[in-house]
Parts: C-alpha cells; structure tokens; sequence
C-alpha cells in the first residue's frame, strides 16, 4: 500500500506518519508538505532515512505539485491546512487557499487518477458551539463561528459535493482537541507547558471555562487508521476523547505537572467568537468500526510535559523567527508590551 499523506510535517500529520510506519508492515508514504511554520521537517528527523517514506516539498493549492506526488497512490489522507484560530481571526487569506482551495485541487487530482480512497481530516469546530450539555454527532448542522472553522466546514463540503457529483471514495473525520509530542505552541496545550517550563506568563482567554473534549494524538492515529481501512465511503465519522474539561483546568494542571506557580497565570481578553463549549459523540465510530479512545487524560499531559522537557531543541527551533513575530502581534495588547518583551522568547 502506498499513501500521499498531505501535511505529514505538522503536529497530527507527523505523529500519524509514525504510527503508520509502526502498525502497517507494507505502507509506504508519501508526505506533501509546504513546511509552513507548523510544518517542521525535524518532526520526522529519525525517519528520514527510512526506505517506505519519502518527502516531497510542496503545495496542496499547487495542481502540479499535487499530481506528481499523488500519481501511483493508493490513498490520499489530507491534514494539510492552517489551522489555528487566532490567525485567522489575523488574516483569513492563507486559511481560504489552503483549507478550501488546495482541497479542491486534491480532490480534481484524486478523481482524475481515480485514486481509491480519500480521508479529509477535520474538526469538531464546524458544528459551531455547543450548550451545556449534549454533544455534537455527525447530524449536528454545520455552524462555523470562525474564518478557520468556516473554511474547514467549506472544505468538508466540497468532499460530500465530490462524493455525490464524482462517486469519489472519500471519507471525512471530525475530531475534537488533539494533544501529545510535536504540537507547535501556539495551541493551548504545548503554549502552557512552554511557557510554564520557563517561568513566562501564561495568557488564559476570558475567564478560562471554555471547554474542550480532548483525546490523545495517537489514539487520533489509530482512529483514521480504523476508518481509512474500514470506513464506509460517504460517511462522516466524529472522533473524541470522553474527555470533556475546562481550559482553566487544564491549564491548572499543567501547573501542577511543572510545578510553576499559579502567579504565572494572565486572564486576557477573550477572542472574538470564542466557541465556549466542544464535546464529540463518537458512537457511530465506536458501534460501526470497534474503535474506542484508550489513553488516560491525566498520564496523557504528564507525558506530554515530559516529552516537551526532553525535546527542548525541537522547541527552539520552532521558537524563533516567524513565531516570535506572531506571538508578539497576537498577546502584546492582551498581556501588555513590557510583560512581552522582558520574557524569554528567544532571539
């Protein structure tokens, strides 16, 4: 079997790439990757040697690019996107090429060499922002409240139209919070540990109750494996964790782990649209394909600090240039210019 895996350099994509090579003897793979600022090749550094993967710098919005690593596949798993919120909120530009344009041109490539099977990579923020209670299922209306979100729901849409007006094969996974190794920091979970392990304000939006349904990146692994072998073409399958808590509580244990002190916390002003509550029913994944999340939230962030304590190269190098400026731009009015620039971000 041989896979195009787009994104394959950033956070989810990389941890996939490995449990690929690890679970299934006779994959090869192709990674199609921009290298963007989340898109870090050092992520994959001990596998580059390796004769069953191969990487190749491209653009998804690029036809060409697209059809020469594509050609020859025998599935496309597409986690190439912008993806962080607050940049788009910044800018929607680069999330409309990327999310919506390139996977269009995915799909036009897919259907043209009549590639047998595409998994589109999603997001629980399509359906918008829950209530107190219930959970998002797969019949849950599409509300985006975002420019990121909204152009991952367009995108989402443009997989059912292809579905529908092509027969392609394709198949789109809707997941709540990942976390675990290589998650650049400027989401929640790796931004906290970061700054918690070096004694830097912690900036929490708004009172810090937004909730979020976590689940480990590997048992997210083993999920699109599950359903890149076995899903039904057509479907939506949601993926969570059972792990439905508090940003604030998060982040308090984040403190505990590292052992920082809570004087480090910043409440800064919340962003606009912020969704306050996310929760995934996995039911259909779990009664259709016997796929269940296995890890354990709380040895799960322990092992995540760890990993980031013993890896603090790989967080250098995606410390500096283009995330210092985004940084700066993003908290300096929330955390107030001097808090910023007498922290220890690296020159």
């Amino acid at each position: 079997m041989k896979l195009l895996v787009t994104g394959g350099c950033g956070f989810i994509g990389s941890n996939f790439v490995r449990w690929s090579l690890a679970n299934w003897a006779a994959v090869k793979i192709v990674v199609l990757d921009k290298l963007t600022y989340a898109g870090n090749l050092q992520s994959l550094a001990d596998l580059l040697e390796c004769a069953r993967l191969a990487v190749v710098l491209g653009d998804i919005a690029d036809r060409e690019a697209v059809a020469g690593a594509m050609r020859g596949v025998d599935g496309v798993i597409n986690f190439a996107a912008e993806s962080h919120v607050d940049r788009s909120i910044l800018d929607a530009s680069p999330f409309v090429r990327t999310n919506i344009v390139g996977t269009q041109v995915l799909l036009d490539v897919a259907h043209e060499l009549g590639v047998p099977r595409f998994i589109q990579i999603s997001t629980d923020e399509v359906y918008g922002s829950l209530g107190p209670t219930g959970r998002f299922t797969e019949q849950t209306p599409l509300a985006p409240n975002s420019p990121y979100s909204a152009s991952k729901a367009a995108a989402d849409l443009l997989v059912r139209a292809y579905v529908q007006t092509h027969g392609i094969p394709a198949l789109v996974i809707r997941s709540s919070n990942a976390y675990g190794p290589y998650q650049f920091p400027e989401k929640l979970i790796p931004l906290m540990i970061m700054n918690a392990l070096a004694g830097e304000p912690m900036p929490v939006y708004g009172d810090g109750m937004q909730v979020r349904d976590w689940v480990h990146v590997l048992d997210l692994c083993a999920a699109i494996g599950t359903v890149f072998d076995s899903g039904r073409p057509g479907e939506v399958y949601n993926v969570g964790g059972g792990n439905e808590i508090a940003n604030l509580e998060v982040i308090r244990g984040i403190l505990g782990i590292t052992r920082a002190s809570e004087c480090l916390l910043r409440f800064v002003p919340d962003r606009p649209g912020h969704d306050r509550r996310y929760a995934m029913d996995h039911s259909k994944l779990t009664q259709e394909l016997d796929w269940r999340p296995s890890r354990d939230f709380t040895a799960g962030i322990r092992e995540t600090v760890d990993w980031y304590r013993a890896n603090a190269a790989w967080l250098r190098a995606v410390r500096t240039g283009e995330y210092r400026d985004y940084y700066e731009r993003q908290y300096a009015a929330r955390l107030g210019a001097g808090v910023v620039a007498q922290s220890r971000l690296p020159t």
